[in-house]
């Protein structure tokens, strides 16, 4: 029975990975129910303060190429709900997969649909270009072509990030210093990696509390959220110890730190 029991669950975290992967799993909200355009400030323009401030960032970045945390920035690169579980496993102290707590992935893949369905209304309605097309530079991606299809504000990778990092402190409360530290971090890979600028980060994260916010009121949350919870109250895997202090290390701190040496 209880052989049958864990095999139930391995499919249904497969079954959710291959339905989000197919854009098979809907949202909490109905669009149109917010906008972040009337929300979050336009995107920095040229001559702007907030425009020159990303180029010194940007410009900054580059004394991480090669280093560690840039090697963690391009590890931050895949960003379906079920690369960004995994990617908190060692803020949340346990061993997140979509197979193992299927009922957690579900309520991050979900709320996820509706901050990313938002994040990219705001993409198009500034069409800001990314920061490598505007001062030159190496990124950690291995397309600059490809990515440079897209537009960089707000930063779809903080967005879901940061709507995971809020989800996972609103479970395991316990957790929500290093949870939330994690989430920050996540955003910033993206500077490290050069392919967002500080705007478009901050943006993802201002744009992803909105959206949650009105998420949390829908009974259809509050139910998933509720069986997630229940799921991770039961004995949970462990994360690697000695992965995550090297982790905890290289990653956590924020990358403005020295900044200005």
């Amino acid at each position: 029975m209880r052989l049958r029991a864990g095999l139930a669950v391995v499919a249904m975290g497969l079954a959710l990975a291959a339905a989000e992967g197919q854009s098979g799993i809907q949202g909490y909200l109905p669009a149109g129910r917010i906008d972040l355009v009337a929300i979050l400030p336009p995107a920095p323009a040229k001559g702007e303060i907030r425009y020159e401030t990303d180029r010194k960032v940007f410009k900054a970045m580059k004394r991480t190429i090669g280093s560690a945390r840039w090697d963690y920035a391009k590890q931050d690169i895949p960003s379906s709900a079920a690369d960004v579980m995994r990617d908190f496993s060692c803020a949340a102290g346990i061993a997140l997969s979509p197979d193992r707590q299927p009922a957690t992935y579900r309520l991050l893949a979900r709320a996820g649909v509706d901050t990313a369905r938002e994040n990219n209304l705001a993409k198009d309605r500034y069409k800001r270009l990314r920061p490598f097309l505007i001062d030159k530079g190496q990124i950690c991606e291995a397309d600059p072509a490809d990515i440079g299809k897209s537009f960089d504000y707000p930063s779809g990778h903080t967005t879901r990030g940061w709507t995971d990092g809020l989800i996972l402190a609103e479970l395991l409360p316990a957790r929500a210093t290093p949870i939330l530290a994690r989430a920050r971090s996540y955003g910033e890979s993206r500077l490290i990696c050069r392919v967002h600028n500080a705007s478009a980060v901050e943006a993802g994260r201002i744009g992803a509390s909105a959206t949650l916010d009105v998420v949390r009121t829908t009974p259809a949350y509050q139910s998933d959220l509720a069986a997630a919870r229940s799921e991770l109250a039961t004995p949970q895997p462990q994360p690697d110890a000695t992965a995550c202090a090297r982790e905890e290390k290289i990653v956590w701190p924020s990358v403005f730190l020295g900044l200005a040496k």
